[in-house]
């Protein structure tokens, strides 16, 4: 076995370190397949509103995801390929 000692996995590190938490990776997982708003996933997912704005704000801050405004309402999505991978790999 060989391992490359030029390859630097910080990035792919950190993008497992943030959706290594449970509920981010279920915000993650949902918003892979549809665009939502923090209204929707915070009632998807039974959690206070405010817990699911700092996931969200977190999950913003590190590119894996990105917010468009509509109107009064954010619309989040996944945009970091990595995070939709790993997704992916999970959903089997």
């Amino acid at each position: 076995m060989e391992f490359d000692k030029q390859k630097d996995f910080s990035a792919e590190a950190e993008v497992l370190k943030v959706l290594g938490h449970p509920v981010r990776l279920k915000i993650v997982t949902g918003l892979c397949t549809q665009e939502c708003n923090v209204k929707h996933i915070w009632e998807c997912l039974g959690l206070p509103q405010a817990t699911v704005s700092q996931h969200l704000a977190l999950l913003k801050h590190k590119g894996i995801i990105e917010g468009k405004r509509e109107g009064v309402e954010v619309h989040y999505s996944v945009i970091h390929p990595l995070a939709r991978t790993i997704v992916a790999s999970l959903a089997g």
